[in-house]
């Protein structure tokens, strides 16, 4: 089956490489001739283990190729999809919408012969209609039906999860468009991987509220490590403590510096718009992106008291391990780092960091900071060094030589990677989240 995605940024390189992995003609649109030159040198855009070697062997298979002709990239494709960004709008916090019903008009204006059009981008409820309002008023000669199926990749581990998803979300109420799809994602049922079909808008919901609840259980988290902090309790003893209850489970309880990203940030603040909108107000995922927005500053401060406090450490230095949101990217959108080095430089500390791969992005978002070289380059002459982000690289540093090159023996561990009896044991001041 021929495949057309329009846009080959994160979604939509990383699902066009995967549904070419599994045999199908992968055509990759994108409006930008320098990411589309680079993609045929095979240079990636972003940093996502594997995904270089997916592409080039896809390349060299002859199922995937990339272009910036849409009219000729989706011609004779069964499934169209659409992957371009849906940025927070600036001011309001709504989904800009406009570059996913600019893809539309243009599909509408290029379609010419039958094709299911496949809305990939995070959407609110509703985009479907639009799209196909869109896709009517251009009066393709050809049958057309539009359908829903949202993307649930985290960066860092996409590639798995798309070859081994936890679900596959597909919303439409048009047997035929039902049927393509079916073809689309049949060689996953190898995998056993569940298949929902669901109506439209409800698979444009399920993706909001599955990462607003993520982002909440995150925040919970958060505010219990907060308390363990007041009452002498371990963080980490009340996560796995209530994450082997089945009801709720380990995963996205692990207390630190706050969520960030290109999903979650953006998707609960649409969210809460679309709920606003819909007379349906959502005060539990407002309250989290409140607390989650105060709580990167908080991260600062928390480093600024390790450090001694306001007046001792002004002037001082402290060193980021970590920049990007997560590991395993080079993610800096909406990244704790940020605030977390802002909240530092407006308390007079210098602040230095070290990135395996965020700090090309960082350096624009963070021109308070001096970036370094190396892990240990960075904790040189430092008196506190922060772990922001847990790169496997910072896992197991040598204590021993980082007490001996910093300037203090201060360690803030924003991400409870280390023993605190190890590090006082070692002489180390050690601070971390939820845990005394």
């Amino acid at each position: 089956m021929k495949i057309a995605m329009v846009g080959s940024g994160y979604v939509g390189l990383v699902s066009g490489a995967c549904f070419a992995d599994f045999g199908h003609d992968v055509v990759c649109i994108d409006k930008d001739p320098a990411k589309i030159e680079s993609l045929d040198k095979g240079i990636m855009p972003i940093f996502e283990p594997g995904l270089a070697e997916l592409v080039a062997g896809n390349v060299r298979a002859g199922r995937l190729s990339f272009t910036t002709d849409l009219a000729a990239g989706i011609a004779g494709a069964s499934a169209i999809f659409i992957a371009v960004g849906t940025p927070s709008r600036r001011g309001d916090g709504h989904a800009d919408l406009s570059y996913v019903y600019a893809v539309a008009e243009e599909v509408g204006a290029n379609l010419s012969s039958d094709a299911v059009i496949v809305t990939k981008s995070t959407v609110p409820v509703g985009t479907g209609d639009e799209v196909e309002r869109i896709l009517q008023d251009a009066g393709p000669d050809v049958r057309f039906a539009i359908a829903s199926n949202p993307e649930f990749l985290r960066e860092g581990a996409a590639i798995d999860d798309f070859k081994r998803p936890d679900r596959i979300v597909i919303g439409t109420e048009d047997e035929w468009a039902r049927h393509v799809m079916t073809e689309v994602y049949r060689p996953l049922f190898l995998n056993r991987s569940p298949i929902l079909f669901t109506s439209r808008r409800s698979a444009e919901l399920i993706k909001y509220a599955a990462n607003a609840f993520l982002a909440t259980k995150i925040t919970f988290i958060n505010e219990m490590a907060d308390l363990c902090e007041k009452v002498g309790a371990d963080v980490q003893d009340i996560s796995r403590g209530i994450g082997l209850d089945g009801r709720i489970g380990a995963k996205f309880l692990h207390a630190g510096p706050g969520y960030g990203g290109s999903c979650f940030p953006k998707d609960t603040l649409a969210l809460l718009k679309t709920a606003e909108d819909s007379g349906a107000p959502t005060r539990i995922v407002e309250a989290v992106v409140k607390v989650n927005d105060s709580r990167k500053r908080a991260m600062g401060r928390k480093v600024v008291e390790a450090m001694g406090g306001a007046e001792a450490a002004r002037g001082k230095t402290a060193a980021l391990l970590g920049l990007t949101f997560k590991p395993n990217t080079d993610d800096m959108r909406d990244s704790p780092a940020i605030a977390i080095a802002q909240t530092l430089a407006d308390a007079g500390v210098k602040v230095v960091a070290y990135d395996p791969e965020g700090m090309e992005l960082a350096k624009p978002l963070m021109p308070e900071v001096e970036m370094k070289s190396g892990a240990y380059d960075a904790i040189a002459g430092a008196d506190a060094v922060v772990m922001v982000t847990e790169w496997d690289a910072f896992r197991a540093l040598d204590l021993a030589r980082v007490k001996r090159i910093a300037a203090a023996p201060v360690l803030v561990d924003l991400r409870n990677v280390y023993d605190p009896a190890e590090l006082r044991a070692q002489g180390f001041t050690y601070v971390s989240v939820g845990r005394t």
